[in-house]
């Protein structure tokens, strides 16, 4: 896989920029229009989840990350998020469960999870639980992972209120079934220090490519290696838009 991809300060390219799919968010991400999606979320719409090896995208190490679909879908969508994000936790419940429905389980995309903690001392906390949580049910049971994913964002409260702190949240793994809130307790324990330098390497290639909050997301053609960006929590169709551009690229 090549590598020679350059940034400026509008569009990301490697190869050649998708130019459709290449948006502009605001901080942590504009919020567009209403959700239509009735009472579905992101905990009641779901698809496999699976553990990767290598190297993707942009140099992005696969094994550390969880990744929900066909490990063989022609885009790779690679969505940075923080827990304590309010963005975050609206695309969650009113888009992506969607983009799970309509191309995630169809096979035509994959999606890789990347913490970017930003936005405090609980969110390194809650991004070092995360690994801990992944790194426990990736072999096993790695389905376990999205219902601790979605829980977690469920139960979001305001901006460094306490509500991610390290003792509740793992009060939270203890209603979801197939995570161990001690065995998560334990690794964080002994691993967080290695953990939270793993992620710090993740959020510096962030913001080599572009990314200054959360939501972000990258499109990949994994085949083209076009590739296009999206920054916020942006409406259903501009990603809808955005995958069909990238599946054709």
């Amino acid at each position: 896989m090549t590598t020679d991809y350059k940034m400026d300060d509008s569009k990301l390219t490697r190869r050649t920029v998708l130019g459709g799919i290449a948006t502009v968010g605001i901080g942590g991400g504009v919020v567009y229009g209403a959700s239509t999606l009735g009472s579905d979320t992101s905990s009641t719409v779901s698809a496999e989840m699976h553990a990767a090896t290598g190297t993707g995208a942009f140099d992005i190490e696969l094994a550390g990350h969880p990744v929900m679909g066909a490990l063989d879908a022609p885009v790779s969508m690679y969505y940075w998020s923080e827990y304590q994000c309010p963005f975050c936790a609206r695309f969650e419940s009113q888009t992506l469960p969607t983009i799970i429905k309509n191309f995630v389980k169809s096979g035509d995309v994959r999606m890789i999870f990347i913490e970017f903690p930003y936005l405090g001392k609980d969110s390194m906390t809650a991004a070092v639980m995360n690994q801990c949580v992944w790194r426990q049910v990736k072999k096993s049971n790695p389905d376990a992972y999205w219902r601790w994913h979605s829980a977690v964002f469920e139960a979001q409260g305001k901006e460094n209120s306490g509500w991610a702190s390290k003792s509740n949240l793992l009060d939270i793994i203890r209603d979801v079934d197939g995570v161990s809130a001690d065995g998560v307790e334990g690794c964080m324990n002994e691993n967080r220090k290695s953990i939270e330098k793993s992620i710090e390497s993740d959020s510096q290639r962030a913001r080599k490519l572009g990314m200054r909050g959360t939501p972000g997301f990258i499109l990949y053609n994994r085949q083209s290696e076009k590739a296009g960006k999206i920054v916020g929590a942006q409406p259903y169709d501009r990603f809808k838009s955005a995958i069909k551009q990238a599946k054709n690229a």
